[in-house]
C-alpha cells in the first residue's frame, strides 16, 4: 500500500512537472500503470488469502444506539467497500434514521451542508467489547457534507487525493481497539474534539469512545465501523463481525438499539464511565 501511493505522488508529480519541463508524458503511465497493479496485486492476495482461510465471524455489542440503517454493508457484497485494503473487507458504513427527524437525501441542490443537518453529527460511539485503546486520532477537521451529485466528483478527486497521503487522512479522527486474539476494531470518522479516550485506557463494552463526525474521506456524518487483525492500516486484513442481538444489517436495512443509560459505575477505576443497556434489534 505504501509502495502504490508513491506511485501515484510519482505520477500526479510528472504531471505538475510536465508544465515546466519539457519530457514525454509517456513516463507518466509508468508509475500509473504500477499503482493500478499494486492496488490489484494487493486485493487479488488478500482475497485469496481470506479464501484460504477465512476466520469466524466476532461476536460484539452494536457500536451505537438509536434507529440507524445500514450502508456498504457486508452481508451485501464482499469486500463491502470494494477494496480489501485498509482492513476494509467487512466494513460498514451506518448513518442515523430517527423517526422524528429525515436525513438529507443525496440530490442537486443544495451542493453541500452543514454537518448538523444530519441526525448522525454528534451522535455517541460505544466501545463494543471489553478492550484496550490503542489508536485515538482528534487532529481533523469536520468538513462539509458531499452528498449531491456537483459534490460526487469533488469527493472522488478528493478521496484520490487522501488515499495517496495515507490511510489516515481517509479515516480521519478515529478510535482503534485492541479486543485481543488478534481483534482490532476501527471507529472511523469521529467528530473532531469528541474523544472520551485516551491511548492506553481500558474500556468496557458500552463505554463513551467518541461522537460520530465527518472527517477524513466522508459524504456525511456516519460511523464507519470494522474489525481487522492489525492497527496498521497499511497492513490489516478484514475480520468478519456480527453485532450481539442484531447480526449484520443489510444494505438499506433500519434497526434500532435501546438507547443507553448514563450512570456512574462504582468499579474501582471506572468512575464516570457511560455505559448502555444491552441492544435489542427492531
Amino acid at each position: 500500500m505504501i509502495a502504490y501511493r508513491w506511485c501515484w505522488i510519482a505520477f500526479i508529480a510528472q504531471l505538475v512537472a510536465g508544465f515546466f519541463v519539457d519530457f514525454s508524458w509517456l513516463w507518466g503511465l509508468i508509475p500509473l500503470g504500477l499503482a493500478i497493479v499494486l492496488q490489484a496485486v494487493v486485493n487479488r492476495r488478500l482475497a485469496l488469502q481470506l479464501r484460504r482461510g477465512t476466520r469466524g465471524a466476532v461476536e460484539v455489542d452494536p457500536p451505537v444506539g438509536g434507529r440507524w440503517s445500514a450502508l456498504h454493508s457486508p452481508a451485501d457484497r464482499v469486500p463491502s467497500h470494494g477494496t480489501h485494503g485498509y482492513g476494509q473487507t467487512y466494513a460498514i458504513d451506518i448513518v442515523a434514521e430517527p423517526e422524528d427527524r429525515a436525513r438529507p437525501r443525496f440530490g442537486w441542490w443544495p451542493i453541500v451542508r452543514g454537518n448538523r443537518d444530519f441526525p448522525a453529527f454528534g451522535s455517541p460511539v460505544w466501545a463494543v467489547a471489553h478492550a484496550t485503546v490503542v489508536r485515538a486520532v482528534d487532529r481533523h477537521r469536520d468538513h462539509l457534507s458531499r452528498n449531491s451529485f456537483p459534490a460526487l466528483f469533488y469527493l472522488i478527486v478528493e478521496g484520490l487525493l487522501r488515499d495517496m497521503a495515507g490511510p489516515g487522512l481517509v479515516v480521519g479522527n478515529r478510535v482503534i481497539l485492541d479486543l485481543g486474539d488478534g481483534t482490532y476494531a476501527l471507529y472511523a470518522h469521529l467528530q473532531r474534539g469528541s474523544l472520551a479516550v485516551r491511548e492506553g485506557d481500558r474500556v468496557r463494552p458500552g463505554q463513551l469512545l467518541a461522537r460520530c463526525g465527518n472527517t477524513g474521506n466522508s459524504s456525511e456524518p456516519h460511523v464507519h465501523f470494522q474489525l481487522m487483525d492489525s492497527p496498521d492500516l497499511d497492513v490489516a486484513r478484514g475480520i468478519p463481525f456480527t453485532w450481539r442481538g442484531l447480526g449484520v444489517p443489510r444494505n438499506g436495512d433500519v434497526f434500532a438499539i435501546d438507547e443507553s443509560d448514563q450512570s456512574d459505575q462504582g468499579d474501582e477505576g471506572d468512575e464516570g464511565l457511560t455505559e448502555r443497556r444491552p441492544a435489542t434489534g427492531a
